[in-house]
């Protein structure tokens, strides 16, 4: 069986879905480029994901992506791909090539100069240092400039870098994994493994998008996790654990590991901070909400210290916590074929709860694809 294999995915009217495919020409090449882009993913962070197509005479001459941070953009790699064919063609490309110097020279003056007749983007890039500029460019160098082929999907692509761009807070997505009753751990407090391999598998996938990963105290106190990216090829997300009081043990498994970790924390003991420290583990202290840290107070530093993702995966208390202050932007949940019952079983989302089914969180723009045995449900948390 295909390991995801989508279900009849509802339709939406959020402007940011993806629109069905069509067999134009310019799609098919734009497609092809968006695939591309995604080869990127996890390494470009905190730039976007951006693929380039370059075709000449109906042949494609020149494909490129943005490989890393820091390094030359995917139009460059199309158009040296490309060569002295990119002369006179068309460049796909799925975001506004950039218009200014920062880390690489302007990728707009690098398609003048290479000849090209024609360039096709998918959407505008909303930093203020292009937003249209890159276009305008283009045009007054006399190059046919088409917008908006694609446009739901590649926006989808880059939501991370569309709210981290435009806000300066890093884009939460919610992932749990959970029985069909919806629990995460038994009375006794096992929990592994509720999914299934291929679930796990996927669920590495999901880590190497992102910046960095947290879970609360009490999931490092249960379950002992490494938190990185160990079934899939990418780099580990940096590690944060919340624990306010500071309960969290030094001879938990993730603070052995290489990599950054970070304890989010409102008061955790000095001695504590200092052994911790000791280790390598960086320790923020964060003002504190009723005895516990202030989330927003914690995406904001994660913001100014260009954290452009942050990935929640538990426990129970923490999703609540996230959910209730409206901080997520998308929830993952990987729903196992199994039934744990029982009144002490532990919820896969703790807190109060909503008083009225009318104050409910409810999920629009869903998709919910098979994963081997599991059923994963992805969506957009509103509250009506």
């Amino acid at each position: 069986m295909n390991s995801m294999n989508p279900i009849n995915p509802t339709n939406s009217m959020n402007p940011m879905s993806p629109k069905n495919p069509t067999n134009s020409v310019d799609e098919r090449y734009m497609r092809l480029a968006l695939e591309l882009a995604h080869k990127g993913e996890g390494y470009t962070s905190p730039n976007p994901i951006v693929g380039a197509v370059v075709v000449k005479d109906g042949k494609i001459v020149g494909q490129g992506w943005h490989k890393q941070y820091g390094g030359p953009h995917a139009e460059v790699f199309a158009l040296e791909d490309a060569g002295d064919d990119a002369r006179g063609g068309t460049i796909y490309v799925t975001l506004e090539p950039c218009s200014h110097y920062g880390k690489t020279p302007p990728c707009a003056d690098r398609i003048i100069a290479a000849g090209i007749r024609h360039a096709v983007v998918a959407c505008r890039d909303p930093n203020p240092l292009v937003n249209g500029q890159g276009i305008d460019k283009m045009r007054a160098a006399g190059i046919e400039v088409t917008e908006g082929v694609l446009e739901g999907e590649v926006r989808r692509a880059n939501e991370i870098f569309f709210k981290f761009i435009q806000t300066g807070l890093p884009f939460v997505q919610l992932k749990l994994a959970q029985s069909l009753d919806g629990k995460i751990a038994t009375h006794t407090g096992d929990s592994k493994w509720i999914s299934g391999e291929e679930s796990r598998i996927e669920v590495h996938r999901l880590r190497r998008k992102y910046a960095a990963i947290l879970v609360g105290a009490n999931t490092v106190i249960n379950d002992d996790p490494l938190l990185t990216v160990r079934h899939v090829e990418g780099p580990n997300p940096v590690r944060i654990v919340l624990d306010g009081r500071g309960r969290v043990a030094l001879e938990r498994k993730m603070f052995a590991e290489e990599g950054r970790t970070i304890i989010a924390t409102a008061t955790m003991p000095v001695a504590k901070e200092a052994k911790l420290r000791a280790r390598g583990v960086e320790v923020w202290r964060l003002p504190a909400a009723t005895g516990k840290v202030d989330l927003r107070q914690l995406l904001v530093r994660l913001g100014k210290e260009n954290f452009d993702s942050l990935l929640i995966e538990g426990g129970g208390e923490t999703a609540a916590a996230f959910l209730e202050a409206g901080l997520v932007d998308k929830v993952s949940f990987f729903i196992a074929p199994i039934i744990l019952g029982g009144r002490d079983s532990v919820p896969a989302i703790g807190g109060e709860g909503a008083a009225h089914i009318a104050y409910a969180l409810r999920l629009i723009d869903m998709e919910i694809t098979r994963v081997d045995e599991d059923l994963l449900v992805t969506g957009y948390p509103v509250r009506h």
